[in-house]
């Protein structure tokens, strides 16, 4: 996507949710996206084995009971 092309996608989200967005910020947002895609690229090209996936929800044990102890 070019630099152009970015930001009206930004504008036409930004009105599509009804957030109020000048010019100055749309370009910032604009570039936030592009450094993230360049850190997802980045992610991307990393060598992962399937034993490297990460482990389930951590779900905690609950929270014992005055009861319990």
């Amino acid at each position: 996507m070019e630099e152009s092309q970015v930001i009206q996608y930004v504008q036409a989200a930004a009105v599509a949710v009804g957030l109020p967005l000048d010019a100055a910020r749309a370009q910032a947002v604009a570039q936030h996206l592009g450094r993230t895609v360049a850190l997802a690229r980045l992610l991307e090209t990393a060598p992962l084995a399937p034993e490297d996936e990460p482990a389930e929800i951590y779900r905690p044990a609950p929270f014992p009971t005055e009861d319990a102890a």
